[in-house]
Formats: C-alpha cells, sequence, structure tokens
C-alpha cells in the first residue's frame, strides 16, 4: 500500500506514486497557462471585466491560447470555431438562446440520482447570469458536507492568492524547491499534493479557514470539508472575478482548463464548451467542480459522490457524465 505523510493524510488525497516536477513538460504548460491567462488579463485589466464579458471571453479561451502558445495547433482551432466568435452585436443577435433551470431539469436531474440510490450524490448548480451568491445555487441529492478531496484546492489557490494581493506574499516566494507560483499550477493543474501541503502551509491553517468564512463558507483543513453548494459558491466566486484581480482571476483559470484528469465533466459536454474545473477522487470520494460556458452562457456545475471505494469508480464516472448531459442539453 502506498505510503503517505501526515500532510497528505490531513488533506484528504493521494499522492500520485512517483509524481515530481516534470521539467519539460512543466515549462509546456507555463507557456499554455501564460497564454491563457494573458488573455483573460487583458480583458480583465482594462476595466471591462463583468460576467457576460468574462462568459464571453472565457468561451473563447482555448482557441486564442492553443493559437498564441503552439502556432502548429492553429488549424485545428479554427477548424473547431466560427471567425465570428468574438462578442459583437450580430454574433449576440445569432446565438442561442439558453436555457435556465427549470422543472423539467430537476426532474431530470432527481430520476438519475433516484436510479442511482446506491451512491451518496450531492449536485449544486449556480447560473451566472444571476450572479454567484449562495441564495442562487440550486441543490439536489445530498446537501450535507463531504469529504472535499483536491476540489478544495481551488480554495487554498484562492487564498495564497489573495495574499499575494494584500501584499503578504509573492508568486516568486520560494516553497519547497520551487516558487510558490510553480507550486499553484502544480497543485491545480496536476493536483499534486506536496504542493497542496506547501500552499496550505503557507497561508496558514487558521488564516484559510477565515478566509473561507469571509465567503460564506465553513471549511476546516484539518478535516477537509465542504457542502456541493459551498464548492459551487468558491469557484461561482472565482469565475466571476470578485474575488480575485483580473491578472489572478485569468491565471487561476487558465490552470483549470486542460487538468490531468479530464474524464469526469469535461469528457460529458458537448463539443464547443468550454470547461474550468478541478476534481478530486479519494477512497469513496469522486468529484468534480466546474463553470461550463459556451456562447456568453455560463453556469457552475458542482458534483459530489460517495461510493464503496475506488472499485465503483467507474459507475459513479457514468453517473457524473449522465448529470453533466443533463444539465449541458438542457442550458446550452
Amino acid at each position: 500500500m502506498e505510503q503517505q505523510n501526515p500532510q497528505q493524510r490531513r488533506f484528504g488525497f493521494r499522492r500520485t506514486p512517483g509524481r515530481g516536477p516534470r521539467r519539460g513538460t512543466g515549462r509546456a504548460r507555463a507557456l499554455m497557462g501564460a497564454a491563457c491567462a494573458a488573455v483573460l488579463a487583458v480583458v480583465l485589466a482594462a476595466g471591462i471585466y463583468s460576467f457576460a464579458q468574462a462568459r464571453s471571453t472565457a468561451a473563447n479561451l482555448t482557441t486564442t491560447s492553443a493559437a498564441s502558445a503552439a502556432p502548429s495547433a492553429t488549424t485545428t482551432a479554427e477548424a473547431s470555431a466560427s471567425p465570428s466568435a468574438s462578442p459583437d452585436a450580430s454574433a449576440q443577435a445569432s446565438a442561442p438562446a439558453a436555457g435556465a433551470v427549470d422543472a423539467a431539469l430537476d426532474t431530470r436531474i432527481q430520476a438519475i440520482l433516484d436510479a442511482n440510490s446506491q451512491y451518496q450524490i450531492g449536485v449544486a448548480l449556480v447560473d451566472l447570469s444571476q450572479g454567484a451568491g449562495s441564495a442562487d445555487v440550486h441543490e439536489y441529492g445530498v446537501r450535507e458536507k463531504f469529504v472535499a478531496a483536491s476540489t478544495a484546492k481551488v480554495l487554498a489557490a484562492a487564498a495564497y492568492y489573495h495574499l499575494v494581493e494584500t501584499g503578504a506574499a509573492s508568486l516568486d516566494d520560494p516553497l519547497g524547491n520551487y516558487t510558490a507560483g510553480f507550486q499553484l499550477r502544480e497543485m491545480i493543474q496536476q493536483s499534486d499534493n506536496d504542493s497542496w501541503s506547501l500552499i496550505m502551509d503557507a497561508v496558514g491553517h487558521e488564516q484559510l479557514t477565515e478566509y473561507a468564512a469571509s465567503l460564506g463558507v465553513s471549511y476546516d483543513p484539518k478535516i477537509n470539508t465542504l457542502t456541493p453548494a459551498e464548492m459551487a459558491t468558491i469557484v461561482s466566486r472565482v469565475y466571476s472575478g470578485t474575488l480575485l484581480n483580473a491578472g489572478d482571476t485569468a491565471q487561476l483559470l487558465s490552470y483549470m482548463q486542460d487538468t490531468n484528469y479530464e474524464s469526469l465533466i469535461p469528457a460529458a459536454v458537448p463539443e464547443g464548451i468550454t470547461v474550468f474545473h478541478k476534481y478530486g477522487l479519494l477512497g469513496g470520494e469522486l468529484h468534480d467542480a466546474g463553470i461550463l460556458i459556451r456562447d456568453g452562457t455560463a453556469y457552475a456545475l458542482v458534483i459530489y459522490t460517495k461510493g464503496q471505494d475506488l472499485s465503483d469508480v467507474p459507475e459513479r464516472t457514468e453517473v457524473i457524465h449522465q448529470l453533466t448531459q443533463a444539465v449541458a442539453g438542457a442550458l446550452f
């Protein structure tokens, strides 16, 4: 059995055997992340950031960043994206009307939960055009706290960026053998647990609890539990730009794209929907928390599941796919 140090056990997620920083792929990820962040940062820093504009920008993030960071991918990106994807008036007028979280969708989600009652499943859904307050969270199934596993890394990342913005820390500070900026990217994009430990210690556990409370979220790092609704509030606030400045928001979102585990929500959305997300996998826990964006429409979707152990991960993955398809089919 793989051994875990006390930090890893405390945070509730297993470290991948043999994981260590990969210099070659790390440089490529850094270039891609920087390109993605630059696209959003230009818009945000110009002072025109809003929910609608963030959604339009994010919807085109994949194509733009691919063209900037990897010229060889330009042809592929152009083949899958419309040249008129810029958010001008004519494009907005021709875009299909967005769906709504209505009784029909409620019924469909509940039917999926009822058909899989052998698992504990909690779903939270937020229409980001209506704001990101906790009162706007639609909840289904289990509403109590789950062990959040690695989904809570988004909260830790936001807390560290907050320290940077208040002058209490820097992305260039040494953490372990690398900088804090490197550890943030590894923690989110690669779900590295050693990076998580370092970031958590740099923030401080009491300070992280206080930061979560400022968001209306009750969080104790020692037990690492969140409700699906609390996690939906966290990712919604990150996406909305109300937690961090323009550049840090853009950078964090760029790390939540193309992660090392794209088998849950991202694997189930139709083509053309961009997903920023953070998954969690720990024994009986299998979670994904994401933002889904297309054509100026954005929703936060959090799906937490608890089963017996890792043996039923394929079955719970299918449940997550069914729920994602139900939501995407109704709302996009």
